[in-house]
């Protein structure tokens, strides 16, 4: 497979704090790949620095062989790359329905469309309700986004990040306050989501990370110190060492 998603010796300092330091990491197309750490690893200021919201010190970042780390989050969102938050992070006020379709209008670039008709632009509905039938909420489709469980805004969310023609997708800790039963309900609507896109998360459950995953990336104080299958890194004794300060027995 060939890579979607390349970093190249990346790197981010806050004044004389270097908190991400050479990262090198390919992502193949098509594949899900976690990346997982302790607190404090870089893990949130690396899918900052890869979405926009930051921009690296040194380094480069790819997306489809295309350089991205200079651009703004929407450019880079209408290049084909969209994420969602560990805060969950919907249009409050508007119902399911309009969440839906406001996310499709800007990957079409389209922004300005909303005085128009929405119900007339196929290329707006149709994909809003291919989408809202597989996030498994056609029975909310008019309920404002506000008042939804939040197992419920957490799959509006994942419903927004993968609108449109949206071909990498980071996940930044899709089952974070979720009880067993809604996580999951979650993983099995990301194996469906996933389909036809690749997938960047980082994600603290390693019964999600073990269960979902095609590769695992290993982050440790900003530095990659081990990347391959779920059985790969489960057996690397330094995955072991920095996990539980020794390697397993």
């Amino acid at each position: 497979m060939t890579e979607i998603l390349s970093l190249v010796n990346v790197r981010k300092s806050f004044g004389s704090i270097e908190i991400v330091r050479g990262i090198s990491l390919g992502v193949k197309e098509g594949e899900i790949h976690a990346i997982i750490g302790p607190n404090g690893a870089g893990k949130s200021t690396l899918f900052h620095l890869i979405s926009g919201q930051l921009t690296p010190t040194s380094g480069s970042i790819l997306l489809d062989g295309n350089s991205i780390e200079a651009k703004t989050p929407h450019e880079i969102y209408r290049r084909g790359l969209s994420r969602s938050f560990q805060i969950t992070n919907v249009f409050p006020g508007l119902s399911v329905w309009d969440n839906l379709r406001l996310a499709h209008l800007w990957s079409h670039g389209k922004r300005n469309a909303i005085f128009r008709d929405l119900d007339a632009m196929g290329c707006v509905s149709e994909p809003s309700q291919k989408l809202l039938s597989m996030i498994g909420l056609a029975s909310r489709r008019d309920v404002d986004a506000r008042l939804l469980t939040y197992a419920e805004q957490r799959a509006l969310e994942l419903g927004l990040a993968f609108a449109g023609d949206t071909k990498v997708v980071l996940l930044d800790e899709p089952t974070a306050g979720m009880s067993r039963a809604e996580t999951e309900l979650v993983v099995d609507l990301i194996r469906v989501l996933a389909k036809e896109r690749t997938l960047l998360m980082v994600e603290h459950d390693m019964r999600v990370v073990f269960g979902l995953a095609d590769r695992i990336s290993v982050l440790v104080y900003g530095q990659l110190i081990a990347t391959g299958t779920p059985d790969e890194v489960r057996k690397n004794s330094t995955v072991q060492e920095a996990y539980l300060g020794h390697p397993a027995g």
